[in-house]
């Protein structure tokens, strides 16, 4: 005797899995950071397993508006202690620049590199191999949730954050160009157009 199986259609309400992200507004209202914001941050990677190799991290990614790529990949050679200078190397074609170092900074790298002596890159892993991209962005993640952000964040806010506050500070857009590394102006007056004082007292004149 043959058993004949009916199918059944679907009962459920949602009968197709809806692909794709949602856009970023729908995650957080900004895509940057404030600088009290990036302090929380730092605050909170000195409780963190790798204090010292993850509070830095924190200050060169806003002091240096590095990307995330730009810097897991920082080395060594790139550091220099003696001139308190650091080479920054820009990533998607930028125009690379050298920076200088804040103090805080040198007293982070100092302590790393007794720390690794013999290392290429900065940053490792607990493993002592270079930290990958999706080691970056998750740790900051991380970060962000024990700083206790109102939102999620990702590593590139830090980025943005050090535009926004020195365009806020009256650096000039030529200047603040070279120092994001941007070939084209037009991807820094974004940073200049939000945080123009011109405009945000126009009702004080």
């Amino acid at each position: 005797m043959n058993t004949v199986i009916q199918l059944r259609p679907s009962q459920s309400e949602k009968s197709t899995v809806r692909g794709g992200r949602a856009k970023n507004a729908d995650y957080r209202k900004r895509e940057y950071l404030t600088e009290a914001e990036v302090a929380k941050l730092v605050d909170a990677a000195g409780n963190s397993r790798n204090p010292i190799r993850d509070r830095l991290m924190i200050r060169m990614a806003f002091l240096h508006a590095l990307r995330v790529s730009e810097l897991v990949d920082l080395r060594w050679q790139q550091i220099h202690l003696d001139t308190a200078t650091v080479n920054i190397r820009r990533a998607k074609n930028g125009t690379p620049g050298i920076h200088g170092l804040q103090g805080d900074e040198l007293r982070f790298l100092r302590a790393l590199r007794r720390e690794h002596p013999h290392a290429d890159f900065v940053f490792l892993s607990e493993r002592k191999a270079p930290l990958s991209v999706d080691g970056a962005q998750k740790l900051i993640e991380r970060l962000g949730e024990a700083a206790k952000l109102p939102f999620p964040i990702h590593a590139h806010m830090l980025r943005h954050a050090a535009g926004y506050a020195l365009a806020a500070r009256g650096v000039d857009t030529r200047t603040l160009q070279a120092f994001m590394g941007h070939r084209s102006i037009a991807n820094t007056v974004v940073y200049t157009a939000v945080a123009d004082k011109r405009i945000r007292n126009i009702w004080g004149k």
